[in-house]
């Protein structure tokens, strides 16, 4: 006789029903988010990919979700209320955004210390200090856009919180720091390749990471950690003089964070950054799905796509086994380095975008001035 099926708690739903949009939205913390986030959050979030949500976009708009909701029961004991009252929201901003000097003269001023220890232990809260300003008006959008996509009005442009928003910045002045202090140009990705030299999985898979990423055009980290097997295709050989053929794949990216409507973005792999991939999907026997997973303890590859964060990890991970300053570099640092190394090399910049898939000319073309700078006439007119 068969035994009668054991009832589901309410997370272990969640986390059944957030493991049917992995393929969108790739969790690797799918059990801590089936306990923060509420039903309603997870349909919400199914909702979004049913309607054809950028997959980035999407990723996004959980992560942040997930912060909110973890703010909200470590300030308050519950889950987010929608609409959020006006209230919250200004308590939202004023525990992220605080002045240093007058939370060393008043202990209450800015996010209460249980908060902070909450949310530190979990792992939503790494470095010291108020929030960069960019960050929480990011937060409150992507919070007022779930707002509405519930089919809910909030009082997110209130005067109140505009109000707050704009005095918390002045008594905050933050610049803007670069996403990686260096960049990953072909000097340094031919460092933290050497620390790849072995057959070993983990070292194939790091291998192939770290010159995908680079060589089609600095993808982002979320791009690389989403990417599947069904985005490749296989291109002809590219003929080249005096030498062998050099294989070529095509990566289609679909949409992207600077594309539009149904445009899908496609970026080309040649040579060693294609052998590297399929020296990877061969060790790997990845037929389908995930191109990048992560890697058991005793060597057994994952199901499941590996986390955008991941992604800097393993190069932080490289740059100290080559010797380098980890601290100096991030996942970035292969954005930038990319258009870096091509300013050096003489590629033309239009050239160059058409790869890294840039849509602003004067965003890509401060790595071409900063790359050309110190050797350029205007820096030897003396």
């Amino acid at each position: 006789m068969a035994k009668p099926r054991k009832s589901q708690t309410s997370v272990e739903r969640r986390a059944e029903e957030l493991d049917t949009i992995a393929a969108v939205l790739p969790i690797e913390r799918r059990d801590e988010l089936a306990e923060l986030l509420t039903d309603h959050d997870v349909e919400t979030l199914r909702h979004l990919v049913n309607q054809g949500m950028g997959d980035n976009t999407l990723r996004a708009l959980t992560s942040d979700l997930t912060y909110l909701e973890a703010w909200g029961l470590a300030a308050t004991g519950r889950s987010l209320p929608w609409p959020a009252p006006e209230a919250l929201l200004l308590k939202f901003v004023a525990h992220h955004l605080w002045a240093p000097e007058k939370r060393a003269a008043d202990p209450d001023h800015g996010m209460p210390a249980e908060v902070d220890d909450n949310l530190r232990s979990q792992g939503f809260l790494k470095s010291v200090g108020p929030h960069a300003p960019s960050t929480v008006r990011r937060r409150l959008a992507n919070w007022s856009t779930l707002t509405k996509w519930r089919g809910l009005d909030g009082a997110f442009a209130s005067p109140a919180l505009k109000s707050a928003i704009r005095l918390a910045i002045r008594a905050v002045p933050r610049q803007r720091g670069r996403k990686s202090a260096k960049a990953v140009t072909g000097d340094v990705l031919a460092k933290l390749l050497a620390t790849c030299a072995t057959e070993s999985l983990r070292d194939l898979r790091d291998r192939a990471i770290l010159m995908v990423a680079f060589a089609s055009g600095g993808r982002r980290r979320s791009e690389i950690a989403g990417l599947r097997r069904e985005q490749l295709t296989v291109e002809p050989p590219i003929e080249i003089p005096d030498g062998p053929a050099l294989r070529s794949l095509a990566i289609h990216l679909g949409r992207t964070k600077t594309s539009s409507g149904e445009e899908d973005e496609v970026v080309y792999l040649t040579g060693r950054p294609v052998e590297a991939l399929n020296a990877w999907m061969v060790a790997a026997k990845i037929e389908s799905g995930s191109v990048f997973r992560g890697i058991g303890r005793w060597g057994t590859v994952s199901r499941r796509a590996i986390d955008p964060q991941s992604v800097n990890a393993i190069l932080k991970q490289r740059a100290e086994m080559a010797g380098l300053d980890a601290g100096e570099f991030s996942a970035h640092g292969l954005r930038s380095g990319f258009l870096t190394e091509a300013a050096i090399r003489n590629i033309p910049l239009l050239e160059a975008m058409e790869q890294s898939r840039h849509r602003s000319v004067q965003q890509a073309s401060n790595y071409y001035n900063n790359a050309t700078r110190p050797s350029g006439r205007a820096a030897r007119m003396l």
